[in-house]
Order: structure tokens, then C-alpha cells, then sequence
């Protein structure tokens, strides 16, 4: 052997070598141990660098392109590529490009728009939704996007805050319009999408647009001096009154456009929308969000959990876009076999409760949950770009730099932050719950609400810190654990405080909906005459099949919940109450109490001295409010 070493000598390695080795090596053991999400996170904050710098380089530039603008540039790209399916008809790009020229070339002719002028739209989702919106558009026209569940009064408001000129109304929605025309303000030109018209002074849009040119408006008529500047009105939900009018700037739209690139969607993905149009998901993450990509949508009417799977196999789906409680109906559907085999990769969405997302995976199979947090009207977004279950998105010290934002005290009795004796909000400690704040600054500006400039100053708070700063209050208790993930913990409004304890209504529900004859819960608390705070109340729905266990209850709320968390009254209800974006309406509940008068649902009273549920009746509600019974 010793013969053959002298003929062929092995290469002695440097001595260095096996140190600098064994160090690589330390170094990704301590990364792993100490920064596990390094990398998960500089990619995710170099998306944003590249996003955020793109558009940096335009506007320096003098070239301020918007989503519009990237729309008509595919539109000659790839004319021939589906931009919209919508009930097995396939728009192309081109296609949807020259009927917006179309109703582009109507308003410019018979319509007397100015630019900049506002058009309010009441149209449920389908094709010429887009249409009109984009023709408008190119126009240079503001676009009011009104939620067609509202009606009467609400929706009367709803016109009379942006103030239109125009407000033009889908054809199955006419019904809508007879409630509120007259009491409509007489400066505004009604337009229906119909070739004929029963309504007095109301225009025709549809026998118009077939008879229009498809040749494009002027370029300067849609062209964006200022990324700052209004493009959309998108009302907010009204969870808890009246909504308000957001007034979204082209910022705003090419940052939410930007939202599915950076969860990995790619132009061959297929997105599929089931939201309404009028919210901010659904059009400026969704249909914002392919063209960004340059892919193609699909569109439904209306969302059908029977019909969801077979929709995504039949289009061959790869994205689905979720919000509320859209993924909980669909683990609520029968089980079907086949269920995993469909192509959808990318879930997207907020709102989506931790035993439902850990359901849906199971269920459903490998489809990666992207959830994220952001206000339609906000300057904050976190994503979860890691897949942690139950959180809204991570930070770190990078994040903070470009989206300031805090986690503060929040006094629930007074609804209000804490001030300390010197007047400063107070930063909360991880794992606490606090208001999220965001700094409001040139980068990261704050645009309010139309129509009403009180409904503006009351979301922001000045002196937070230091004198002269100013941040966007969200409404939102959030947390922040230990490893730099963000979970949504409640609203402020829909937190109570009862018995000197603050009560977060998402807590109560979850423990409540664990039963498995309570299809859904809604948690709010109720005023009681002579008691501080409010008293917790559940409103119910039985899922089919089932009937009503108050002993189960009971023992339930009792066994998860401390003493001044368990709900003092039920209802019982048929139908639950939703807003357009699936979130659960509580403004009228809350109004109507406890009062079995007023009251048509059955209702229930916790009686401590019986450890049950008792049947609340006028003797009981009367006994509660003279004090004979003590809460």
C-alpha cells in the first residue's frame, strides 16, 4: 500500500479547511436555532423592496403607471388570453379592453363627464361590472363601488357621501333602485344596464353600448399626475353603523394589486373570486391582482359552497381568494370523495379561524393559507408569508423601518388608549394584547373618508409618542408572540367589559361553535340597566338535524370560559345576519337587547343559583332589570 501512496499521494486539505467548515456549519445551526424565519423573511422583504422601488423608479421618472395602465398594455400584449371566465363564457383581454372603450366612448358623448367627476356603481359581480368601472376609468372618473346588500336609507347615505354625478345600476338590481329613486338627489343622472327603461327620466346604457366605437378615449383623459390621487370609493362594511366612504388612491390599488405576486401567484395561475366586487378583496387583490400578474380570472356571481370544488376542477382553479367565515362553509358541506383532487395551491384571505384552518387543510388537502391583514382604508398590511397557522403575518426590525407601526394599551371601559400621567400612549409587552396603531407619514399616508372629515379625524391619533406624531387607529386588538408573529385577537367595538374584566367576543364564539350542534355563533355584549359595562349575549344556529342543548351549553361556557366571559343571554336564530364580506352583523342585535317583547327569536338567561339556561320570559327580564335577580 505504502507503494501505491507514494505513486498517487492524496491532496492534503489547508488546515483551515475543517474549522471554516465546522464554523458554515455553527453558523446555519445557530440560524436555525436563533433565526429560523431569516430567510423566509429577507424574501419576502426584498418582494417588497423590489415592488416598492419599481414604482420609485416611475414616479422619478415622470412615468406614473397605474393598474389601468398595465391593463391596456396586456390588452396588446396578449389580447388573445382569457382576462375573465364568468359562467363558461371566456372574456379575452382584448375583449374586456374595447367594451370599456365602448362605455367610455357613451359617457363621453352623452354623459358630460368631467375628469376627476365621480360615478357611483350598484352592480353584483358579472363582467360589465369591469367593464364599467374601467371605462370609466379611462375617462378619468372617480368610481364609487356600492354594496348592493344595502338598501333604503343606508344606501341613500351611502350615494350622498361621494357625491356623484352618475350612478349607474345592474340590470338585476332594479328593484334596488325603485326603493331609493325617489328620494335620490335630483342632480343625479340614473343610468340602468337595460335596453329599455319603465323609470321616468332614468337613461338606457346597454342598447347605447352596442352601438358605441371601440376605438380607445384619449390617453389624457385616464392619465395620473399623482399616485396620491383619488381613483375608488369603496365603502366599509358597517359592521357597526352606517358605511363610510374610503377614498383609495392609486397607490393604494397598485399595492393591493401586488398582493397575490407576493404570496408566489404567477401569470399561469388561474384566480378564482367569489367576493363581491364593491370590496376591496375582490377587486383590488383579485382582479387588481391578476392583472399585476397578467393571468386570468374567474368569476362567479355569488359564492356557493356546493358549488366550489366543482368550480375549481372545471376551470382548473390554482388560486382561491377566502374572507370571514367563506372557508368555515366549506368544511361545512357534506363530504364528498375527490375532495384533494383539484389543482388550487394558494388560498388567499383574512379572516379564517384556527380550528377551521387546520380543518380545511386536513380536508382539503396541501393548499397553502395566505392570510393577511389590512383595513380597505388602512396604511398597514402584514402577510403570513411563512403559512403559521393562526397568525396574520410576522415583523421584524426591516418591516418596522418602512411600515411603522405599534401595539398600545387600550382602556375598553373608556373605548379609548391609556394615557400615562404625561400624556403618552403606553407600547404593550409581547404576548399582550393592544390597539395597533400605524405611523401616518409621506411613504405610508393616511387618505380618510369621503363626505365627512369627522369620520376622518376620529381614526387618527395624534401626540402618541411625542409631540406632532400622528398615527391611523385601526380599530384592531392584535398580539404580537414571541417570534415576531401578529395575530388578530378582536375589534375594540366588539370587545365588552363586564365585571371589571375585558371580554374579547372571537374567545366566547370559539368556545361556543366547539359544541357540535352550534353551526355559528355571534358574540356581542348588551347594556342592563344600572351595571357597569356590558353583559355578554350569544346569538346561535343550530346546524341542521340538531336541536338545542342548554345543559351542553352550560357545562361547555363553563368548563373554557372564566366566570364574567360566559354569556348571560342567548338567542336563538334561524339565519345569521352577515355583511356583503361575510363578517357578522352585530349593530342591530346589539340595539334590540334582551327584551323578550321585542324579541321573536327565543332567548335565555344564565341563572347562577339553577347552574343552567332558562327560558327568559317577561316575568325573568322584568325581575333582571328591578334588580330581584343579581347578575
Amino acid at each position: 500500500m505504502s507503494g501505491w501512496d507514494e505513486l498517487y499521494p492524496l491532496p492534503m486539505l489547508p488546515s483551515w479547511v475543517p474549522g471554516a467548515a465546522a464554523g458554515v456549519v455553527s453558523l446555519h445551526l445557530m440560524q436555525k436555532l436563533l433565526f429560523p424565519y431569516f430567510w423566509a423573511d429577507l424574501r419576502y422583504l426584498l418582494k417588497v423592496l423590489v415592488y416598492g422601488l419599481r414604482v420609485e423608479v416611475y414616479r422619478l421618472q415622470g412615468r406614473i403607471v397605474t393598474v389601468l395602465d398595465k391593463f391596456v398594455n396586456l390588452a396588446e400584449k396578449q389580447p388573445h388570453k382569457p382576462f375573465l371566465i364568468y359562467e363558461g363564457k371566456v372574456h379575452t383581454y382584448r375583449d374586456v379592453d374595447r367594451r370599456s372603450n365602448r362605455i367610455a366612448q357613451v359617457f363621453l358623448h352623452h354623459g358630460a363627464l368631467k375628469k376627476g367627476d365621480t360615478v357611483a356603481l350598484l352592480m353584483g359581480n358579472e363582467p360589465d361590472f369591469i367593464h364599467v368601472w374601467f371605462g370609466l376609468a379611462k375617462l378619468g372618473c372617480v368610481v364609487a363601488f356600492l354594496n348592493f346588500n344595502v338598501r333604503s336609507r343606508s344606501l341613500l347615505h351611502c350615494v350622498s357621501s361621494c357625491e356623484p354625478k352618475i350612478l349607474v345600476v345592474g340590470a338585476d338590481l332594479l328593484g334596488t333602485l325603485e326603493e331609493i329613486l325617489p328620494n335620490l338627489q335630483k342632480d343625479v343622472s340614473v343610468w340602468i344596464m337595460t335596453k329599455e327603461s319603465t323609470f321616468p327620466s332614468v337613461h338606457t346604457l346597454l342598447d347605447k353600448i352596442e352601438a358605441a366605437s371601440e376605438d380607445p378615449v384619449p390617453v389624457n383623459r385616464r392619465s395620473a399626475n399623482n399616485l396620491k390621487s383619488t381613483v375608488l370609493y369603496i365603502f366599509t362594511s358597517g359592521t357597526t353603523g352606517l358605511p363610510k366612504a374610503a377614498v383609495i388612491s392609486h397607490m393604494q390599488v397598485l399595492k393591493g394589486a401586488a398582493g397575490l405576486w407576493a404570496f408566489g401567484a404567477t401569470a399561469e395561475d388561474v384566480v378564482y373570486i367569489t367576493l363581491p366586487l364593491y370590496h376591496s378583496a375582490a377587486s383590488l387583490l383579485g382582479i387588481g391582482g391578476c392583472i399585476e400578474l397578467g393571468a386570468t380570472c374567474v368569476l362567479k356571481k355569488k359564492f356557493s359552497a356546493s358549488q366550489f370544488w366543482s368550480d375549481c376542477k372545471k376551470y382548473n382553479v390554482t388560486v382561491i381568494q377566502y374572507i370571514g367565515e367563506l372557508c368555515r362553509y366549506l368544511c361545512s358541506q357534506p363530504v364528498k370523495e375527490g375532495e384533494k383532487t383539484h389543482k388550487v395551491r394558494l388560498a388567499i384571505g383574512n379572516g379564517v379561524r384556527i380550528d377551521v384552518w387546520r380543518e380545511f387543510l386536513d380536508r382539503f388537502g396541501a393548499v397553502k393559507i395566505c392570510e393577511f391583514y389590512g383595513a380597505t382604508e388602512g396604511n398597514i398590511c402584514f402577510m403570513n408569508h411563512t403559512g403559521k397557522i393562526g397568525s396574520v403575518g410576522r415583523t421584524n426590525f426591516f418591516y418596522k423601518l418602512f411600515f411603522p407601526f405599534d401595539l398600545i394599551k387600550y382602556d375598553f371601559q373608556k373605548d379609548q388608549p391609556i394615557r400615562n400621567k404625561h400624556g403618552w400612549c403606553e407600547k404593550v409587552k409581547k404576548g399582550e394584547a393592544g390597539l395597533l396603531i400605524s405611523k401616518v407619514n409621506e411613504k405610508n399616508p393616511f387618505f380618510g373618508y369621503a363626505g365627512n372629515k369627522r369620520h376622518t379625524e376620529k381614526k387618527l391619533l395624534c401626540e402618541v409618542f411625542k409631540k406632532g406624531d400622528l398615527y391611523f387607529n385601526t380599530g384592531d386588538l392584535m398580539v404580537q408572540d414571541h417570534e415576531n408573529f401578529l395575530y388578530f385577537w378582536d375589534r375594540t367595538g366588539d370587545t365588552f367589559r363586564w365585571k371589571g374584566e375585558n371580554v374579547a367576543t372571537t374567545e366566547v364564539s370559539d368556545v361556543i361553535v366547539m359544541l357540535d350542534f352550534i353551526q355559528e355563533a355571534n358574540v356581542y355584549g348588551v347594556s342592563v340597566p344600572d351595571h357597569e359595562g356590558k353583559a355578554g349575549m350569544a346569538s346561535l344556529i343550530l346546524k341542521q338535524n340538531t336541536s338545542l342543548d342548554l345543559e351542553k351549553i352550560y357545562k361547555q361556557i363553563v368548563t373554557y370560559l372564566p366566570s364574567y366571559a360566559c354569556p348571560l343571554f342567548l338567542r336563538i336564530q334561524e339565519k345569521m345576519e352577515m355583511t356583503g364580506t361575510f363578517k357578522q352583523q352585530k349593530f342591530r342585535l346589539v340595539d334590540e337587547g334582551f327584551n323578550p317583547s321585542t324579541i321573536t327569536d327565543p332567548l335565555y338567561f344564565l341563572d347562577n343559583s339553577k347552574k343552567a339556561y332558562v327560558l327568559l320570559t317577561k316575568e325573568v327580564h322584568q325581575m333582571i332589570l328591578s334588580g330581584k335577580i343579581k347578575l
